[in-house]
């Protein structure tokens, strides 16, 4: 793999019948940044994920996730990296505490461990306050947190969050971003989002994919982006303003 990648894919296709979900994706992802994936419903975000997780076969091309092929060691692949969906599931009877306890016993942390683990992920999402509701009282909001407090439980060197701020208020979502960052700079995670909120990744990312009919049509930084789109002498820009261009090219 390239020096600082942790995830490299190489001519990426994945078919379905004669529909190409996927064509001919080619990029890496270094340790330790925040990269989003950006694209219409259909654009191939949520299958390119699915074969990093090794939940689903590419029909050609490769996948390195950490030194390893998700499709041959998919269970391997699984110590690196933790899933949080769109929507979380939660045992809602049980305390938040409760439930990270849980997961951890699944997850064969040690149990002299377990109690100081559970802690540290509740701290760091701020849940320490509601760790003994019962998680069925939770707000949307602490619910995507607690799912990410799940994931921080087995120590992932990757996290893949899919739309994190969906369906949260304005505070909500401030605080889903905040904490995002927070991951980086403590745990030195690497961090792959999809989402179709452009100003929260503007927040966010250190680089961007765009894909649009399965292809990869631009990926960079979005300083870099925006110069190439909207042009070097303008200080102002979106990225909504620089995806539409795009867009508006294929």
């Amino acid at each position: 793999m390239k020096d600082n990648a942790l995830i490299e894919l190489k001519g990426l296709t994945k078919r379905y019948g004669r529909q190409v979900a996927v064509d001919n994706l080619t990029l890496d992802i270094k340790e330790g940044e925040i990269f989003c994936f950006l694209g219409p419903n259909g654009a191939g975000k949520t299958t390119t994920i699915l074969m990093l997780l090794g939940l689903t076969e590419p029909t050609s091309g490769t996948v390195n996730v950490c030194g390893f092929n998700p499709t041959r060691d998919a269970l391997k692949v699984k110590r690196f990296i933790g899933y949080l969906p769109e929507n979380v599931g939660f045992y809602g009877d049980m305390t938040a505490r409760q439930n990270l306890h849980y997961v951890a016993q699944l997850n064969g942390v040690p149990h002299d461990q377990i109690a100081a683990k559970v802690d540290e992920a509740l701290r760091i999402l701020e849940l320490e306050g509601e760790a003994e509701k019962r998680v069925d009282a939770y707000s949307r909001g602490m619910r995507q947190r607690l799912g990410i407090a799940e994931l921080l439980i087995k120590d992932p060197r990757i996290i893949f969050l899919d739309e994190p701020t969906m369906g949260l208020d304005p505070d909500g979502a401030n605080r889903m971003i905040e904490l995002i960052k927070t991951l980086r700079q403590e745990k030195k995670m690497t961090i792959l989002l999809s989402s179709h909120n452009l100003p929260q990744v503007q927040k966010l990312s250190d680089r961007v994919c765009i894909m649009i009919k399965g292809r990869l049509v631009a990926l960079g930084p979005i300083q870099e982006l925006a110069k190439k789109k909207v042009g070097v002498d303008q200080e102002r820009y979106t990225l909504e303003e620089i995806y539409m261009k795009y867009f508006q090219e294929v």
